[in-house]
């Protein structure tokens, strides 16, 4: 199945738009309707940038820990030495969280750039985590040496 050509008026500006082959996907869900995982975005103000040593290496990597107390609904969220503080928005429409999964029949298997995809639903986002305001460095005072003389002193 293709898509038609649409010809640009004599006065426009702007090319022919053509589109190519319209690629159709099964998506599907595994999980059943009701039982798909919660998942939530964490939106960012600003840019987390990976250090140069872990650019190659960026699946599965840890980039900081996602606290929430039990009495709030603010959350926290630690990357290295800065902590920020959001809370839970609801977004306005739920959005899904697809894999892709490549199909290969006896035909294609020889066929490198087989185009049959399926998408697995893995997950719903219903909810976003906002922080909005600026991080608060952890760095913590070093401590004198003064208290650590008077510390060593009392042992003895």
């Amino acid at each position: 199945m293709y898509a038609t050509s649409f010809p640009a008026k004599a006065n426009s500006h702007f090319p022919a738009i053509t589109l190519g082959p319209i690629l159709e996907i099964q998506v599907k869900c595994s999980c059943g309707e009701e039982k798909c995982p919660e998942w939530a975005i964490l939106e960012l103000q600003g840019v987390v940038e990976a250090q140069p040593s872990f650019k190659d290496r960026l699946q599965n990597l840890r980039i900081g820990t996602l606290c929430r107390l039990t009495s709030q609904e603010n959350y926290t969220f630690t990357v290295g030495y800065h902590e920020l503080t959001g809370t839970k928005v609801p977004l306005k429409k739920p959005m899904l969280v697809l894999k892709k999964i490549k199909l290969s029949t006896e035909e294609e298997k020889g066929d490198i750039n087989s185009t049959k995809v399926e998408l697995d639903v893995i997950g719903v986002i219903r909810q976003r985590i906002l922080f909005k305001t600026r991080p608060k460095a952890l760095i913590s005072k070093p401590q004198s040496i003064e208290k650590e003389k008077v510390s060593a002193d009392v042992s003895n």
